[in-house]
């Protein structure tokens, strides 16, 4: 009786040696839980609101350089200054004066004998804010003579009479200036307006004698929006904004 007694508590203690090993092992292989850190969250950057510079809006702007049709070659790059604020179509100020207008040259032809000035055939494809934010624009010189523009009662602009005609530089006379021509189907340029960055004189003497066209530094003339262009309001920045 006493062997059976013994053999049943030395049964149960072994029984509880085991459960308490396999307790140990599954405690020993249980992997810690890890807390995840909290992610922190961007701050979102509301949207700007933009506004539209309308195609036809003409931008008065003056030669900050002197580009001439006897060396001037094509892909040349100029530049031009806004002389006033541009308004979009809701009245709100995008491009303000001192904006920085780039040109470049699309084709140029010296003058010639029997009276043929010189010509110079450019656009205009950016430009750049004084807080330094630069947009791609697809514009067009025109002239700024009464009755070929309209002014808003904001101060902006636009073309009356664009349609079917391209302007260029072309050869302005003695006192070495240049005069907007107007091509109208690809024929020969006619002289539009009167000169700019010349003297006084005759149109039609003046085109007689044949002269390259020089635009000179300080000549203002105007730039035809053919696409129109969306931007935020101004604001003048302290650092230059893309």
């Amino acid at each position: 009786m006493k062997r059976i007694l013994n053999f049943k508590n030395i049964a149960a203690l072994m029984s509880m040696l085991m459960l308490l090993g396999v307790t140990v092992t599954v405690a020993q292989t249980k992997k810690p839980v890890l807390k995840k850190k909290p992610v922190a969250k961007k701050p979102v950057k509301p949207v700007e609101p933009v506004f539209t510079v309308d195609s036809g809006t003409v931008i008065r702007v003056r030669m900050n350089g002197t580009i001439s049709s006897k060396t001037a070659v094509v892909g040349q790059k100029f530049t031009t200054t806004v002389t006033e604020p541009v308004y979009s179509s809701t009245g709100v100020v995008v491009i303000p004066t001192g904006s920085i207008v780039t040109g470049q040259v699309d084709s140029v032809k010296q003058a010639s004998k029997g009276g043929n000035p010189g010509e110079i055939d450019c656009s205009f494809t950016s430009v750049k804010l004084p807080n330094g934010r630069t947009r791609t624009i697809n514009a067009s010189l025109t002239d700024l003579t009464s009755g070929k523009t309209t002014s808003d009662n904001e101060g902006g602009a636009s073309a009356s009479k664009m349609k079917n005609r391209k302007i260029i530089f072309i050869g302005g006379g003695a006192a070495g200036g240049a005069i907007l021509g107007a091509m109208v189907g690809g024929g020969k340029a006619t002289a539009i307006g009167a000169a700019i960055g010349a003297g006084a004189g005759i149109l039609g003497e003046m085109l007689l004698k044949g002269p390259d066209a020089e635009v000179k530094s300080g000549t203002e003339f105007g730039l035809y929006m053919n696409q129109p262009i969306t931007l935020p309001r101004f604001a003048e920045a302290t650092t230059p904004t893309p």
